[in-house]
């Protein structure tokens, strides 16, 4: 069975170790986005950039005869899953989307909801703040003209500076992180609030963990909406559904 992976994902890689060792039932390609400069490749056929929107993905899974997409990228990756529900119904390929549940608030958590990053900068309001900052590289013009903050920036790679707040530090660092070093580096840089996604899983959870053991507030960027498709929490789910679909 011919498979396209969009992937990305911690999940995705899950999937991949799981794929490489049914080569006999499964001919997989990966597709990476090509937003991380040093991605971990899947020991399995790679493609790395986009498709050309919704059109070009259709065209790619027909002419690779491809039987079933599994759509397992980031949680804020909207424009790629909406393309890929499109696409496949076009292409009368079988989809499955994989993802993994966001975070929710619990007791002693400090959080500020907001539906995307112009209201997490607004939301930081105009009194100068320590800002630990964990939206990704690209999503950081909202916060250039938010307010006289402290700015630190965490992600895996550098972004264009031209998008930078003035003043902000770079931290640059790829999960996962435990709750003692994200405590350790909280109290360390003396941060106030914490700007995240709400990305969910594991690999950035301590963050919120130790923020709540601080006593510190959290702005937290909503989920946005994507188009409906048939979804699974994990690998081991998206597994499953593909040998079903094997039989």
């Amino acid at each position: 069975m011919r498979v396209l992976v969009l992937g990305g994902t911690t999940e995705a890689r899950q999937l991949y170790a799981a794929l490489e060792q049914r080569t006999d039932l499964f001919a997989v390609t990966v597709s990476l986005a090509g937003a991380t400069r040093a991605p971990v490749l899947p020991a399995l056929d790679v493609r790395i950039g986009g498709f050309g929107g919704v059109d070009g993905l259709r065209a790619w899974l027909v002419a690779h005869h491809v039987e079933a997409v599994i759509d397992a990228t980031h949680p804020f990756a909207v424009q790629m899953s909406n393309h890929a529900v499109a696409a496949c119904a076009q292409a009368h390929v079988k989809l499955l989307r994989v993802q993994r549940p966001g975070w929710t608030p619990v007791v002693g958590d400090a959080w500020t909801r907001v539906p995307d990053m112009q209201a997490a900068a607004d939301a930081l309001g105009i009194t100068p703040r320590r800002v630990l900052l964990t939206v990704g590289r690209k999503d950081l013009l909202p916060f250039h003209h938010a307010g006289p903050h402290d700015w630190l920036l965490r992600c895996v790679d550098a972004p264009d500076p031209a998008l930078l707040p003035a003043g902000t530090r770079l931290l640059l660092a790829r999960g996962p992180f435990d709750e003692a070093g994200e405590e350790a580096l909280l109290r360390r840089e003396r941060i106030d609030v914490i700007v995240t996604k709400n990305s969910g899983g594991t690999a950035t959870q301590a963050k919120l963990a130790a923020a709540r053991r601080l006593g510190l507030g959290v702005i937290m960027v909503d989920r946005p909406p994507v188009a409906p498709a048939e979804t699974v929490a994990d690998a081991t789910a998206a597994m499953m559904w593909l040998e079903s679909l094997s039989e």
